[in-house]
């Protein structure tokens, strides 16, 4: 009988060869000696060649059986060596490690932090894939993603690892040439640079205690990346509305200013998610709690706002 797995049954061969014992070798496999007789011999059926002579007290190998288990002494020497190698995966941090992010986190934060984990962990190489869309991992073959929406997935594990809070700025180049908004509302007398990507369409939400406003933009200027958004903001073509992660180091250095920052927009939630196998690899566990680690030492990341200048109690740095 033809099988489509060549392994099938050399365990149990291999292991009655090296004890010449059916009982022997059932005791060893923790399987029951009918078991290991009839394995031994749908091998040999499948084989078409008798690998053991039998009788009521003697058990040996034929001349094919000793051939046969000749070529395969090193079979579990090879397999044991290949378990090592799969649990030392399992238990340090070692192998390729493929991750998704969107672009405007992944070069502004991730990126170093990748290398300062590289630096630690020598045994892992990491492939990096920017981009806005949810993808498959388990399609896909990723090992991880960093993600701010979700998608309810039972098959994904989701640990949170920070957020970032979303604040509108603009200039001080343009606030020197159009008076800032004082409410809300002014905003749609204002050059608006939009992400088009944005779950509330072109309506910014903001509140104020219960104070919740709605004000619809019209855009100057919209694009699909919050680092092109940004980019114009800088080069004073108008207000816009981004996450800390993408605009924070250019308030605190004074590039950009905050305004109404006395309401509240959102934050961005940010979770690592990763198939949910019974045995993570611990280059997934090791990179997944140093992210969590660095998230919260860093402002842009962990929802802290930090002290951003405001239209009316700053000028340009």
């Amino acid at each position: 009988m033809k099988t489509s797995d060549p392994l099938n049954g050399l365990a149990v061969f291999l292991a009655v060869a090296e004890h010449l014992s059916f009982t022997k070798a059932a005791e060893i496999l923790a399987m029951s000696r009918p078991t290991v007789s009839a394995q031994v011999d749908q091998l040999e059926r499948r084989l078409g060649v008798r690998l053991l002579h039998r009788s009521t007290r003697h058990l040996s190998l034929t001349e094919a059986g000793a051939a046969f288990h000749d070529r395969l002494r090193n079979v579990t020497a090879m397999v044991q060596e290949a378990e090592r190698a799969a649990m030392h995966h399992q238990a340090a941090p070692v192998g390729r490690l493929r991750i998704s992010a969107p672009p405007d986190l992944g070069s502004s934060h991730l990126t170093p932090m990748i290398a300062r984990f590289l630096a630690d962990h020598p045994e892992i190489e990491i492939e990096l894939e920017l981009s806005n869309s949810a993808v498959n991992l388990i399609e896909r073959k990723f090992d991880l993603a960093v993600r701010g929406t979700l998608r309810i997935d039972e098959t994904l594990i989701t640990r949170k690892l920070g957020e970032s809070a979303v604040v509108i700025c603009a200039s001080p180049d343009y606030l020197s040439r159009h008076a800032g908004p004082e409410h809300p509302e002014d905003l749609a007398d204002h050059r608006c640079l939009h992400f088009s990507g944005l779950r509330w369409g072109r309506n910014w939400e903001m509140r104020q205690g219960e104070d919740l406003r709605r004000v619809q933009i019209t855009p100057s200027f919209e694009v699909n990346d919050g680092r092109n958004l940004c980019e114009a903001a800088l080069c004073g073509l108008g207000i816009t509305l981004l996450p800390t992660f993408v605009v924070g180091s250019h308030i605190r250095a004074g590039r950009l200013v905050r305004i109404l920052a006395d309401w509240h927009v959102a934050e961005v939630p940010l979770h690592a998610v990763y198939p949910d196998n019974r045995l993570i690899a611990a280059k997934v566990k090791s990179f997944v709690s140093y992210l969590a680690d660095e998230f919260r030492r860093d402002p842009d990341l962990s929802g802290a706002v930090g002290r951003a200048p405001t239209v009316k109690d700053s000028s340009p740095a």
